[in-house]
């Protein structure tokens, strides 16, 4: 019997205000690392109207170098925030920073003098999933909602659209038909933008120079239905109408809910911490797995203990829809003998003792194809291939 269904994903531009709170946290990350790659961090930041707070716990010796509010400055200026009339801008918004060392409670955990045995800087399960939606193995909702955001913030700072200001969002309905992704149904744009624009040039201007730019054709409905704006204006934005929080967008930070998530954020925190580097881990394992034909569909779950450096349990679950010649249990046992998840292995493998996370903080963290995201590589499919018997 065929199953036809609806699914929405949404993704939010590099200034609205959990992302700019994103990016100063992983500048920070990015700028103790550079000092020190084993640097311990966990940056917290509250952004909303006139005011930037930065908390947490930072054991490295950038903490003395590195210049917190003015680098938090810098990125809000490149993201955009610029302009007094936004409500929010680099030069005049008060910084706050509350920033003390890491606790040696869980410092005694994570570093060891076998480095091999560094435990995980936290408890709690992971989740990594991939899909053949597309050619990236994502869901194709999060990722068209991705492309979208990032063309506004594209076309915003080219200046193809001189109208639009840094906040947005953007939401992409995909009509499923077992288990295929057919059509696009539904796309929804939340644009800020200046008071002099009429609504109507804003949602021609976002149809011909963002949507039709990113979407192609063939994948739209011949019903498809355009939603820009849709409650008329959207002048105030950004921390000027909306505090923003690190950490508070993790579901568009990895799969736009197709898959299942552990609760843990990623932005402002180091490798140690399992949340980040466990995740990226797991979302590697599943991406080779369907890279290497086993699965259309695969979630991986990884659990850890505090200051324990091996995994409690793993999980994989994969969806081959009547298609697949392994079972479940055959791929866990070939990742167990494949992939080492403890999460020194993990650091070293993925070479995540760089300062790569800015990056990472808008635009989502997987399905992308710069260098910096090792995990996306798929260098483990004959190693995959031949441990499943």
């Amino acid at each position: 019997m065929s199953r036809d269904y609806l699914f929405s994903s949404e993704s939010v531009t590099e200034g609205h205000p959990d992302k700019v709170a994103d990016q100063i946290s992983d500048a920070i990350l990015d700028s103790m690392i550079k000092h020190d790659p084993e640097s311990k961090v966990a940056c917290e930041t509250l952004v909303t109207a006139g005011t930037v707070i930065i908390a947490g716990e930072i054991t490295s010796p950038g903490v003395s170098l590195v210049a917190v509010p003015e680098l938090a400055r810098e990125v809000i200026r490149r993201i955009g925030y610029t302009d007094m009339e936004i409500g929010f801008d680099y030069k005049s918004c008060s910084i706050l920073t509350l920033i003390h060392g890491q606790s040696p409670d869980i410092r005694m955990g994570v570093v060891r003098k076998k480095k091999a045995e560094q435990g995980a800087g936290d408890q709690g399960m992971m989740f990594g999933y991939a899909c053949d939606d597309t050619p990236e193995l994502m869901p194709m909702p999060i990722m068209f909602a991705h492309r979208l955001t990032r063309r506004l913030a594209e076309v915003r700072h080219k200046k193809i659209l001189k109208f639009l200001r840094p906040d947005g969002k953007s939401q992409v309905t995909v009509r499923y038909q077992d288990h295929r992704p057919r059509e696009i149904t539904t796309v929804v744009i939340a644009a800020q933008h200046i008071p002099e624009v009429s609504h109507k040039t804003l949602e021609q201007g976002i149809i011909e120079e963002v949507i039709h730019k990113v979407i192609p054709k063939k994948l739209l409905s011949p019903k498809v239905l355009y939603l820009i704006n849709p409650t008329g204006r959207f002048e105030k934005g950004g921390p000027y109408a909306d505090t923003g929080l690190t950490g508070r967008k993790i579901i568009v930070d990895t799969y736009g809910g197709m898959g299942r998530h552990g609760g843990g954020c990623f932005s402002g925190k180091d490798p140690s911490k399992v949340d980040r580097s466990a995740a990226y881990m797991a979302r590697y394992v599943a991406k080779n797995i369907v890279k290497a034909g086993l699965a259309r569909r695969c979630e991986v779950q990884v659990a850890y203990a505090i200051g324990v450096a091996k995994p409690v349990s793993i999980m994989v679950e994969v969806h081959t829809y009547g298609t697949g010649k392994k079972d479940e249990h055959q791929i866990a046992q070939a990742v167990k003998e494949v992939f080492d998840l403890r999460p020194r292995r993990i650091i070293e493998h993925l070479d995540l003792l760089r300062p790569i996370y800015e990056k990472t903080a808008a635009g989502g963290h997987f399905g992308r194809t710069d260098q910096e995201f090792t995990w996306e590589k798929t260098d483990q499919v004959d190693a995959i291939r031949k441990a499943v018997k």
